[in-house]
């Protein structure tokens, strides 16, 4: 990889780097598209990165509805015109009793990562406060039929529905222009939520903050460019933008961010 180009990344991106040229590497010997499974923003933002210093590979990214955190990539060759069909993806509707019970994100989320699958073979799961459902590899989706019968102790049937149904997610961001004295995770964290970087501190030592989905290693661990925080109890956070210093040696920077109901 071109040395101008590490210094957008994180030593621990690196694995994640090496992925992404092996699947560039296959596109261009092979000539053929390559399709990943669901990835997050950072890593859109880090193979669109790669992609663009290359002649002859293109790239989209498809979560299955407009606005998708969590998204599938095609890598293709300039020959190659994509269509929809290319991303397998199933919208799955989670039909329950809705007169006599309650889901919550948090259900469906440990539901479908406790089913023997890895995280990235679904994507975002979205509600319009009634109806639920899920995105998923196409051909995952009769596995999840037949692990998943009962949400907790809600009884449900999944059953595939157009990409054209998907319901209008009720999710309320806020988009907010802030100062942090660094992008140390702690330091958002308190920007975000208007917490003491103490506070942020201990959530991020006591297992309640996760970055990109996975678990965030230190307070002091320095937040990139679309990377996405989850706090329990508080809501979610990602640096939509990093802008210029102050004349205070702070930085500018744009958050985005869902608080819990």
């Amino acid at each position: 990889m071109d040395e101008n180009l590490k210094q957008h990344f994180r030593a621990n991106e690196a694995p994640f780097i090496e992925q992404v040229t092996g699947w560039l590497r296959r596109v261009t010997d092979q000539y053929r598209p390559i399709l990943t499974a669901f990835l997050n923003p950072r890593q859109v933002y880090i193979a669109q990165t790669m992609v663009n210093q290359l002649d002859g590979v293109r790239m989209q990214a498809n979560g299955g509805y407009a606005g998708a955190e969590l998204k599938r990539i095609l890598f293709y060759p300039d020959y190659y015109d994509p269509e929809s069909a290319d991303f397998q993806i199933t919208l799955v509707n989670i039909v329950y009793p809705i007169k006599f019970a309650t889901l919550k994100h948090g259900h469906i989320l440990g539901t479908l990562a406790n089913s023997g699958v890895e995280r990235d073979v679904f994507g975002d799961i979205i509600s319009d406060g009634e109806t639920w459902q899920f995105f998923c590899e196409t051909e995952l989706f009769d596995y999840f039929t037949e692990q998943i019968d009962r949400l907790g102790k809600t009884k449900v049937h999944l059953t595939a529905v157009p990409l054209t149904a998907a319901v209008n997610p009720q999710n309320d961001w806020e988009t907010i222009t802030t100062t942090v004295s660094s992008l140390r995770a702690d330091s958002v964290i308190k920007a975000a939520f208007n917490l003491s970087r103490h506070h942020a501190k201990e959530l991020i030592e006591g297992a309640h903050v996760r970055l990109n989905w996975a678990d965030l290693p230190k307070a002091d661990y320095e937040l990139a460019l679309l990377d996405m925080l989850s706090v329990n109890h508080y809501g979610r956070v990602q640096l939509a933008e990093i802008g210029s210093e102050t004349k205070k040696a702070r930085l500018r920077i744009t958050l985005k961010i869902i608080h819990s109901k």
